[in-house]
């Protein structure tokens, strides 16, 4: 249940590649581009020229170095990282946030989404730790993995089992990307799209005046993100997210595929024939969490029922596919079809 799934971009946040692009429509706004790096993968931000982009800049920086303190497991000096070796059981408004709208996936996808999946994610090489390529003690890891061995009293977290951790991966790149979005709004800027490696957020129009345009990757795997489109969204005021398990995954000595998404009821990866996962919420951390917990269900969990229950009672647009034979198979919103 790790999110998704990166084209990783070796660019450093102090080299930018600024360029400014012109609307062609009546009002001729400038809107510029930037683009580099946050949170270990790709950072874009596409915005009508406002403020100075050196501005947007150092507001990606700041907002980059802030989700890392507070979510990174791959940062041992975040607060998630000293949660997860038991040093404090104090929560920042981030993590308390993000508890709070895990529990909801959890509760929606009867545990196929669970943050306390980090024991499991990280036996298998997805957090941190490179793959051993052998097959982990599943069982013993399963012992302190679930949310029913958490709860939070106020700001802090009570762990049942002091063994269990967190991994907000699946969440917390999209949680930074609604960060930034409500930064640029700060700044007055309506017109923008953020994308950090894939997740991405979008208000008001782009330079041509119209919705953002957004693609919807070949689930192929060794597509990398610049290959090829199965669908392209016109979309604003919203966000997107896709997950997948055609990039992160490695074969296991045994010839076994091993998928970043972890089912965590049985501790294995979720193999089925659901290749990948798009979802339009109102909040990329909601897209974000949506489409990792439609794969970690895959097909024969239900993920299209739960799809269509989130569409019916939510609003939430979705765009599965699915592996047929050779082809592929979607199944969609009807505003998709």
């Amino acid at each position: 249940m790790v999110g998704i799934k990166q084209n990783i971009r070796h660019l450093c946040l102090s080299v930018f590649a600024l360029v400014a692009l012109y609307a062609c429509g009546s009002n001729h706004t400038e809107y510029i581009t930037i683009d580099g790096q946050a949170l270990g993968t790709f950072v874009q931000v596409k915005c009508e020229k406002i403020v100075n982009s050196d501005e947007i800049i150092n507001l990606v920086k700041r907002v980059d170095k802030e989700a890392k303190m507070s979510m990174s497991i791959f940062d041992q000096n975040s607060l998630l990282s000293q949660i997860n070796r038991n040093e404090t059981d104090s929560l920042d408004c981030h993590i308390l946030h993000n508890l709070t709208l895990a529990r909801s996936f959890y509760e929606l996808s009867n545990g196929a989404y669970d943050v306390t999946i980090k024991p499991l994610t990280e036996a298998w090489g997805f957090a941190a730790k490179q793959p051993s390529k052998r097959t982990p003690n599943i069982d013993s890891l399963l012992v302190f993995v679930g949310f029913d061995k958490i709860s939070v009293d106020g700001n802090r977290l009570i762990k049942r089992d002091s063994r269990t951790q967190l991994d907000f991966n699946s969440i917390a790149k999209g949680y930074t990307v609604d960060l930034l979005a409500a930064e640029l709004e700060r700044l007055g800027i309506d017109d923008y799209m953020v994308n950090i490696g894939g997740e991405i957020r979008c208000h008001g129009a782009n330079a041509r005046g119209k919705a953002w345009s957004v693609g919807v990757e070949t689930p192929r795997e060794g597509n990398m993100g610049d290959s090829s489109f199965e669908k392209i969204l016109r979309k604003t005021n919203c966000a997107i997210a896709t997950s997948g398990n055609y990039r992160r995954f490695y074969i296991a000595d045994d010839g076994r595929k091993v998928a970043h998404t972890i089912d965590p009821h049985t501790g294995y990866s979720t193999i089925s024939n659901l290749l990948s996962a798009t979802v339009i919420a109102p909040t990329c951390a909601e897209a974000d969490a949506a489409a990792t917990m439609l794969m970690s269900l895959g097909s024969e969990g239900g993920a299209l029922e739960v799809a269509q229950r989130c569409e019916k009672e939510r609003g939430w647009l979705y765009y599965l596919i699915y592996a047929d034979g050779e082809e592929y198979h979607i199944e969609c919103s009807d505003e998709f079809k």
